[in-house]
């Protein structure tokens, strides 16, 4: 799946969003990397991830090759400060209605709209994809993120009280939360 868009941020600078390619390995690893280190509401520590660069280039390679799967990247000044993406839930006809949602945002970057446009991106992507329902888990404390998701249309569907077990803060309590789509075809956003 292929998206590219420009947007203009908070600050007047341009930020390009787009599907990352298999010559970005590098640069998604690296914001990986710093994502995961600035704080405790992703979903692992960056030492935990064992994929390298070439493994990244071949993620985006397949991401890109896929008709309903994305990895987005945002650039800014040539750098990449933030990713996000929309995975298939399975591939059985009972749950292939049903995408995941990621995101990562450098701290540098954070209050500058870069988190809302990669949002809307993936809903975007996920409508063409012929999704009918985006999910995904934010930590209960991470409450920036979840008045974004409410703002955008996402809806707590439950919790889960010890979702993560944090290093240094003990239990993490994560909210569920789904996005209902309107089904729309390649063709209708054409």
């Amino acid at each position: 799946m292929e998206y590219h868009k420009t947007i203009t941020l908070k600050d007047g600078r341009a930020c390009t969003l787009r599907n990352g390619t298999a010559e970005d390995g590098q640069a998604l690893l690296n914001i990986f990397n710093v994502t995961h280190a600035q704080t405790d509401f992703l979903l692992t520590y960056p030492e935990e991830h064992s994929y390298t660069a070439e493994d990244e280039a071949e993620l985006l390679r397949r991401k890109t090759d896929s008709a309903d799967e994305i990895e987005l990247l945002a650039e800014v000044d040539g750098c990449v400060v933030g990713s996000a993406g929309i995975g298939c839930v399975g591939r059985k006809e009972k749950l292939r209605h049903r995408a995941e949602f990621g995101i990562g945002v450098d701290q540098a970057y954070w209050g500058l709209g870069i988190g809302r446009a990669l949002t809307e991106a993936c809903i975007a992507c996920a409508k063409m994809a012929g999704y009918t329902q985006l999910e995904l888990e934010v930590v209960a404390e991470n409450g920036a993120a979840l008045s974004l998701y409410k703002s955008v249309g996402f809806e707590e569907y439950g919790r889960n009280l010890k979702g993560f077990r944090s290093r240094t803060g003990g239990w993490q309590e994560l909210v569920l939360m789904r996005l209902e789509l309107d089904a729309m075809s390649r063709e209708d956003l054409s």
